[in-house]
């Protein structure tokens, strides 16, 4: 279950986290109320259940209450990766001196918690990493042990935060670690944590993820808003009866199994793409599932390729080519399709293809090299 800011700050708040003053609204008009209230000079931010708002324009500046009310007006009419804007956070703009980044998340291959800080917060920590690794510190939790305030100071020490505030650092993490431990969070993330010019250290940004298998434990959830925050494509696909998870990259995915499709989402990323979705088709899927798990990755705005990977078993690959087919009749292909086909009439699968905008590979390392080089030739942008 993915919070919004708005919900995740609530929860901050209450575990001792300062975070800026805000309001809630859903109108130009009450923007420009709230901003009148908060001293005129605001932040403007749109409410969806994931990250990267800024770069997709969805934050803005405000001098004054007018300014408030115009960028709430234009704000409330984007869509933004597919999320329709209906609400808008509407902060006080608070003087910073610095940024930080702090989260605790579960590291799945080491089955632990693990802490993440930086000196550089407010960016992209997937792109940090790949370009000043070491920038960023970490340090694994033991579930036995617990988190505890020397694995703070260890991963300010590794990050290069100031000595000076090593104290209200500390503060931070434990406080991230007792709402992930009260809550069930998968992830807890304050990009940028800031440290203003007066000295306090604050939550610009909140992110939190939790685990829908705890639920039981949190009928409080059952009132969140946040439990209809599932990307539109999200929704469409369990109304289809088609496993689909929203992901952040670009290199659309279609496979048959759950594990095939995760070694697909592996492989890609080895290769140096970034998966756009998770979509499994099934073991013994016909050719109107594939038709339909193919429009679905296709209305995906951030695709620009796409990865079709089966391997027949119980699927025949000749039903999964008919599917794909199907699909294409009709619909403007603008993205590079990169298939491969192994198994159960594979041959006469292949044979059905020939001569389409399907772009055949014959081993799964090549499927993956070359859609993630599709993906990157920018062939598959969209106006």
């Amino acid at each position: 279950m993915r919070f919004y800011e708005y919900q995740a700050k609530a929860l901050f708040r209450a575990a001792g986290i300062p975070v800026p003053e805000g309001r809630l609204v859903r109108t130009p008009e009450e923007a420009r109320e709230a901003a009148t209230a908060l001293g005129g000079k605001v932040a403007v931010k749109v409410q969806i259940p994931i990250g990267g708002r800024g770069k997709a324009g969805g934050v803005r500046l405000a001098p004054s209450p007018e300014g408030a009310e115009a960028a709430a007006r234009e704000l409330l009419a984007k869509e933004i990766r597919g999320y329709r804007v209906d609400r808008l956070l509407v902060e006080e703009a608070v003087p910073i001196r610095q940024e930080f980044y702090l989260s605790l998340t579960l590291d799945r291959a080491r089955q632990t918690s693990v802490l993440i800080a930086s000196a550089e917060g407010g960016v992209d920590i997937e792109e940090l990493a790949a370009t000043r690794p070491d920038r960023i510190g970490r340090v694994w939790i033991d579930p036995l042990l617990g988190l505890r305030s020397f694995h703070a100071a260890d991963v300010a020490a590794q990050a290069g935060i100031p000595s000076e505030l090593l104290g209200p650092f500390v503060e931070r993490v434990l406080q991230i670690g007792q709402i992930q431990a009260q809550h069930d969070a998968l992830l807890v993330e304050i990009n940028p944590l800031a440290l203003l010019e007066d000295g306090r250290l604050i939550a610009l940004d909140a992110k939190l993820e939790t685990d829908d298998n705890a639920a039981f434990r949190h009928p409080e959830w059952e009132a969140e808003e946040s439990a209809a925050g599932e990307h539109p494509l999200e929704r469409r696909a369990r109304e289809e009866g088609l496993a689909y998870v929203k992901l952040s990259g670009n290199v659309g995915v279609i496979g048959n199994g759950a594990g095939l499709v995760m070694t697909t989402l592996d492989m890609i990323q080895r290769q140096g793409g970034r998966p756009a979705n998770f979509l499994d088709i099934g073991g013994g899927a016909q050719a109107d599932v594939v038709r339909r798990a193919l429009r679905l990755v296709l209305d995906d705005p951030d695709v620009t390729a796409v990865l079709i990977n089966v391997f027949g078993g119980i699927t025949r690959c000749d039903e999964v080519a008919r599917g794909l087919l199907q699909a294409l009749d009709g619909v403007e292909v603008r993205v590079p399709l990169v298939v491969r086909l192994a198994g159960t009439r594979e041959a006469e699968g292949r044979a059905l293809l020939e001569g389409t905008p399907l772009e055949p590979a014959a081993t799964f390392l090549e499927a993956a090299r070359l859609v993630v080089q599709r993906a990157s030739e920018g062939r598959g942008d969209r106006p």
